[in-house]
């Protein structure tokens, strides 16, 4: 990948993932802050989750893109919007303004992920896309070290709005420089007929991304207009989604729907590990919130560590035995998180799950992506990209649902044995990914 004919493509794509990496990094912990200034408290949900629900849209149509002309018009156009957002949110005088440069930004997220993932189906060889995605993980790990400590530093001696405005201008000149290496990619092979026909529409898309943001503010309280929220957004994803998705992927059909499926699964599994333990951490066990802080790095290095050893000292192994050994200790993490929220557990001993759910989840996503593409025909790396994607952001939305109404119903043991079940299941059909 580093030779001479990949290495552009290499650095270009090195270079999208810091940036990108560095921005959402640092800007998730500012955002409290910032609707609290604003005297949007009650909507912080919907702020939060807006990200995730524009970034099923953004797959889409950065999919839909990438088939018909390449990565590199979505890829550029993706960058240059997220500089735009940040202004927007830089700029917000009410909550309002500050969701809709949230909204922006999960639009251009998407578009760059599916587009980063589309172009490495098209520009190298089936045997260096593991290092290739090996190598894109690991450049998460400095924006992950750096990144929130200095958004909260900058936050705190000025404003939130100085991380917006400095996150603009360090994108801006890297991104603008990164136009002429972008247009050196090669064009993708003609897609089959079939394969325009087959695209999702616009219009579905749109719902879709409407149902994800209306589901994730349903999560955020138990009461009954919540709770009708959640009962809508989930109706609209549950009749609309499965056309975005290939057919017979929520029934694990063998090749490339079994793949989706389990990119949901694992996405939902570890998110959800990653957003309630640090929670329970803090409130249930009054872990000093360092601890936590220490535990988002320490998952970050675990995940491109294990991407590292999958993508060089793994290379051999057939891929989907790497999505069942991932599974695997992802469901030791599970396990780990039950044990350290019984009362009896020292606090600390759920803090390591998010590390050992990391290593699971560097192991097995970019097998699962390699597999994607590995199954996608010629031409239609894009919607396949694009349908991981969206059930990536689906399984999120899916299983903390779940996982909230059991600790709703229950407590934090029983959240935690919940998410056991789909990481289990993962290991259970990660043959089916092989085809």
């Amino acid at each position: 990948m580093f030779s001479r004919k990949y290495r552009a493509a290499t650095a270009c794509f090195a270079a999208v993932a810091f940036l990108t990496g560095f921005a959402a990094l640092a800007v998730v912990p500012t955002l409290p802050t910032a609707v609290a200034d604003l005297h949007g408290l009650p909507l912080f949900p919907l702020v939060a989750g807006c990200f995730v629900a524009a970034g099923l849209l953004g797959g889409v149509l950065g999919g839909t893109w990438s088939d018909r002309s390449g990565a590199r018009a979505p890829l550029t156009a993706g960058l240059l919007l997220t500089v735009a957002t940040l202004l927007v949110s830089a700029a917000a005088g009410t909550v309002w303004q500050l969701a809709a440069g949230r909204f922006l930004d999960g639009l251009a997220a998407g578009a760059v992920a599916v587009a980063t993932n589309a172009a490495i189906g098209q520009a190298y060889p089936e045997r260096l896309r593991g290092r290739v995605l090996a190598l894109l993980s690991s450049c998460w790990v400095v924006p992950s070290l750096v990144g929130p400590p200095i958004a909260g530093l900058v936050s705190e001696a000025w404003s939130w709005r100085a991380v917006f405005y400095g996150l603009a201008a360090l994108t801006a000149l890297p991104a603008l420089l990164l136009v002429p290496v972008l247009h050196r990619l090669g064009a993708p092979a003609p897609a089959p007929a079939a394969a325009d026909r087959s695209r999702p529409s616009l219009p579905t898309a749109v719902l879709v991304s409407v149902g994800a943001a209306v589901c994730q503010y349903g999560t955020a309280s138990r009461d009954a207009v919540h709770l009708l929220a959640l009962t809508a957004g989930g109706a609209l994803l549950v009749a609309l989604a499965p056309r975005l998705l290939p057919a017979g992927t929520w029934r694990a059909v063998r090749g490339l729907p079994a793949t989706v499926l389990l990119r949901g699964l694992s996405s939902g599994t570890f998110f959800t590990l990653e957003a309630y333990v640090p929670l329970m951490l803090i409130t249930e066990r009054h872990v000093d919130p360092v601890v936590s802080g220490l535990a988002f790095t320490g998952a970050a290095v675990a995940w491109a560590a294990a991407s590292w050893v999958q993508g060089n000292l793994l290379d051999g192994v057939p891929r989907h035995r790497l999505v069942a050994l991932g599974a695997t200790v992802l469901a030791a993490a599970t396990a780990l998180a039950v044990l350290g929220s019984l009362p009896a557990a020292p606090a600390l001993t759920a803090a390591p799950a998010m590390p050992v759910a990391a290593i699971g989840m560097g192991l097995l996503v970019p097998a699962l992506t390699v597999l994607s593409l590995t199954h996608s025909p010629a031409g239609r790396e894009g919607r396949t990209s694009s349908a991981m994607q969206t059930n990536q952001n689906l399984g999120q939305i899916a299983v903390l649902a779940l996982a909230s109404a059991a600790l709703g119903l229950g407590d934090y043991p029983t959240a935690f044995a919940l998410l056991a079940v789909p990481a289990l299941l993962l290991a259970a059909l990660a043959v089916r990914t092989k085809g």
